[in-house]
């Protein structure tokens, strides 16, 4: 079904439902896709796509907020499905693009050949000439609707937000945070940061989630998961939140078992927020939807320790 401002979401198909989207943009019978999940989320996409009317050659642009796997690992074979479309990503992401050879290996080194066939299945280069490097501030043409691009690091260092400014809706990847729609309740949505490693930066990240509330967007678009709105509320949570990670990972800096210790708070920290946010879930439910994002975060904030301590 097509959402609001001809701007609907498409479940990813990644781990579970409800875990990632990838968003399509519809103008003047034009579409542009924003992220695209792994190669294993085409078929979803090619369906929703005629769902809505829109054929593969009626994507003008696959748009990347960043190149992790589950925004970006689908691009090269969606590319191969879509024969119009250019793929747009931040400078520092596109040479992965091209030449995906060490994500793959990276990946590999992760999780092991077989459990990385099974989360992101083929991992296809893009044709060069077919992808557009962005500019901080740039602006590109959908059919007559503008769509802007700010780097937003904090997340990563290649990370970008998508402004559609016919909506006044920005796509923000990672930068803004998760908020999965089973611990809405009726204060709205419940969001909190992603520290994924290895490249977490609390002063940019800040920086970056205030950029985009500075723009007082109606409602920012999700990769994990979808449409929110109550912006300004949520900004300030996530401010909250990157301080309160940060004071985490610094509290347990010297201790031996300082990842577990770090997880173990950010747990702790979550729990009673949800709680607080009127969520009724119980223990295993929560450990169920959380767990390995606590993991990643736990993981990147090792290494962001780990990073000021060499610097």
């Amino acid at each position: 079904m097509r959402g609001p401002d001809d701007i609907t979401a498409i479940d990813a198909g990644y781990v579970r439902p409800q875990m990632a989207a990838i968003h399509v943009i519809e103008h003047r019978g034009r579409a542009a896709l924003v992220d695209t999940g792994t190669a294993h989320s085409v078929p979803r996409v090619l369906e929703a796509l005629a769902s809505l009317g829109r054929a593969p050659a009626d994507v003008n642009y696959v748009l990347l907020t960043h190149v992790h796997l589950d925004h970006a690992g689908g691009a090269g074979v969606f590319m191969r499905a879509l024969p119009n479309a250019t793929l747009v990503v931040h400078p520092r992401g596109a040479p992965h693009m091209i030449d995906p050879s060490k994500l793959v290996a990276a990946s590999i080194d992760v999780y092991g050949e077989p459990r990385y066939r099974e989360l992101y299945g083929e991992i296809a280069p893009v044709d060069a000439a077919r992808v557009h490097v962005t500019q901080d501030g740039e602006r590109l043409d959908l059919a007559g609707r503008e769509l802007e691009f700010w780097f937003t690091p904090g997340h990563a260092m290649h990370h970008q937000a998508i402004a559609d400014h016919a909506s006044r809706t920005v796509f923000t990847g990672d930068t803004f945070g998760l908020s999965y729609r089973e611990f809405d309740t009726a204060r709205g949505a419940f969001i909190f940061p992603t520290t994924t490693p290895t490249q977490f930066d609390p002063q940019q990240l800040t920086a970056s989630v205030a950029r985009i509330a500075a723009y007082a967007p109606r409602a920012v678009h999700l990769t994990h998961f979808g449409r929110v709105e109550d912006v300004g509320r949520l900004a300030a949570d996530m401010t909250t939140q990157i301080h309160a990670f940060a004071a985490i990972a610094q509290r347990h800096a010297a201790a031996p078992d300082r990842r577990e210790r770090i997880r173990a708070e950010l747990r702790a920290l979550l729990r009673k927020r949800s709680l607080a946010h009127g969520c009724t879930m119980d223990e295993a439910r929560f450990d169920a939807l959380l767990g390995d994002d606590l993991d990643l975060n736990a993981d990147g904030l090792v290494a962001w320790l780990e990073r000021v301590a060499r610097a």
